[in-house]
């Protein structure tokens, strides 16, 4: 299963938007909403999450998706849930993605030592042990980093080219903007 972590104050385009082309690709998603189902983002929009962290129990998730926002990455950092979600994919070898800010949770976990990885600007100092890439988007094996909510719709792709392949985030990317 793949879940997508909310934290009030998380940027919603970084989340929405790829959230939204995973379920195009027919991917089942999960939103999991910490400390509450009704999460507010960043930008005073509310979500209702799937399901609150004190239900999740997965332990062998497919993939954890980690948006970013501010205070939203900061909340995630604070949730054992969250860092206990990480790093179960990560021992699993499963993928985790974070965009804009979140990728320094992956950085202070120490799970980016000798990876590539990008970020929002000023925060490449959080991502401990990472080769900081300038890229819009950064697949290294199983962890998968973005800039911001301006690379939210190739993030989203990039996660359905390595949970499907290619072809499919070809064909949801023409239908999405037409190329």
């Amino acid at each position: 299963m793949i879940y997508f972590f909310l934290a009030s104050g998380f940027e919603e385009i970084e989340a929405l938007c790829p959230l939204d082309i995973l379920r195009r690709a027919g991917i089942d998603t999960v939103t999991v909403g910490i400390g509450a189902k009704e999460i507010t983002g960043a930008h005073g929009i509310t979500v209702t999450a799937d399901m609150t962290d004190a239900e999740f129990s997965d332990a062998s998730p497919e993939l954890v998706f980690l948006p970013g926002g501010m205070p939203g990455t900061l909340n995630l950092n604070a949730s054992d849930t969250v860092k206990k979600a990480v790093l179960d994919a990560y021992n699993n070898g499963a993928y985790i993605a974070a965009i804009c800010a979140a990728p320094m949770i992956l950085g202070q976990m120490g799970l980016l030592k000798g990876r590539r990885a990008t970020c929002y600007p000023g925060f490449e100092d959080k991502l401990i042990g990472a080769s900081v890439s300038p890229e819009k988007v950064v697949a290294d094996g199983r962890i998968l980093t973005a800039k911001g909510m301006g690379a939210a719709l190739d993030f989203g792709l990039l996660i359905v080219e390595k949970l499907i392949n290619k072809q499919k985030a070809d064909e949801l990317r023409h239908s999405v903007i037409a190329d």
